[in-house]
């Protein structure tokens, strides 16, 4: 297993991390198994933020009593001060700890500078100790060029997966250009890249650290399987992101939820995507009777386009919707075979 160099940090740790986000959708009992296995496996960076419900509370409870065993990430909204310090409070009560590895403020809009009160909030909870590197999240990819160009921040996570554009990778060699620690989120791409073999010899590829996201242990198996079999990049494993780039390039929805709650209970996240998910997974759990309600729900939008001024990658959701509704109701009457 690679080990990874997140920059100026120092921080070094196999390239082969848990993304927390799914565990706040287990039980307590549940997610602390599996953050201790994940530990027990090999892992040992961990990524959850203030905005995954109870996630921070169940990594807290996981490593209490071993916490310099372990690199926590976690991430803050906050855009004032005030805001800033409350959640950085609440994240150190329930991580059970008095400094944070890296805090990162979350899905930023723009690179924010020392100009910024928010930037000079995240400089003096470092200069405090209670943060001991400084890090930031973007979906756009313009802003987060202008991130690595500042220079003022010690990691940037953006989302990577072997679906990465041109663009993307170049970010991503910037960012070791500049020293600054490089956090691979969405490398399932929101679930629809089911080939971990194939994930994995992409990232190896890159010095990235990609945080998987688990939520049960098989799949948490699969990672950790890669301690034990070095993967690398084959030529068939290329042909196959090859043929899997062709398949879903282009305007997709990853799933991430930033869109919702939809003003008609549409579940974008999904309904977005149906198109994908229908032909990458087992066909029959998405033609059950809960979806098919959940797909009819689109004859319902409004089109108030709010869903739209949420999307960090600029999605026309509305357009989107139609579309898979369409192909949707196509694959229930038959004309199109999945």
């Amino acid at each position: 297993m690679r080990t990874i160099r997140l920059g100026k940090t120092g921080i070094e740790v196999p390239q082969n991390a848990f993304g927390a986000l799914p565990i706040q959708r287990v039980s307590v009992d549940e997610a602390v198994s599996l953050l201790r296995r994940a530990y027990d496996g090999g892992m040992r960076f961990f990524d959850t933020a203030r905005a995954y419900t109870d996630s921070e509370i169940k990594v807290g409870k996981a490593f209490a009593g071993m916490r310099d065993k372990v690199f926590i990430s976690s991430k803050t909204q906050a855009t004032t001060r005030a805001k800033f310090e409350e959640d950085l409070d609440t994240t150190l009560k329930n991580l059970q700890t008095d400094y944070v590895d890296i805090y990162q403020l979350h899905c930023a809009a723009k690179c924010y500078t020392e100009e910024d009160e928010i930037y000079q909030a995240l400089a003096d909870a470092k200069k405090q100790g209670k943060v001991r590197h400084i890090g930031i999240t973007a979906h756009k990819i313009g802003v987060a060029e202008d991130i690595v160009e500042s220079g003022l921040y010690e990691t940037l996570q953006f989302p990577f997966c072997y679906l990465a554009t041109d663009r993307d990778i170049a970010l991503v060699r910037s960012c070791a250009e500049h020293d600054m620690g490089f956090i691979a989120m969405k490398g399932l791409s929101g679930g629809l890249l089911t080939n971990s073999v194939a994930c994995m010899a992409f990232m190896s590829q890159y010095d990235a650290l990609p945080i998987w996201g688990v939520q049960r242990q098989s799949e948490l198996d699969e990672w950790l399987s890669f301690f034990d079999k070095e993967v690398a990049m084959t030529d068939e494993i290329a042909d196959f992101i090859a043929k899997d780039r062709e398949e879903l390039l282009g305007e997709f929805c990853r799933g991430c939820g930033y869109c919702m709650p939809c003003t008609v209970e549409i579940q974008i996240n999904q309904c977005a995507r149906m198109s994908q998910m229908i032909r990458r997974s087992p066909s029959e759990n998405f033609l059950s009777e809960f979806w098919q309600q959940e797909m009819f729900k689109i004859d319902s939008c409004v089109g108030c386009g709010i869903c739209k001024t949420r999307c960090p990658y600029e999605l026309d959701i509305p357009t989107l919707l139609a579309k898979n509704l369409e192909d949707y109701k196509n694959i229930l009457s038959g004309s199109v075979k999945i």
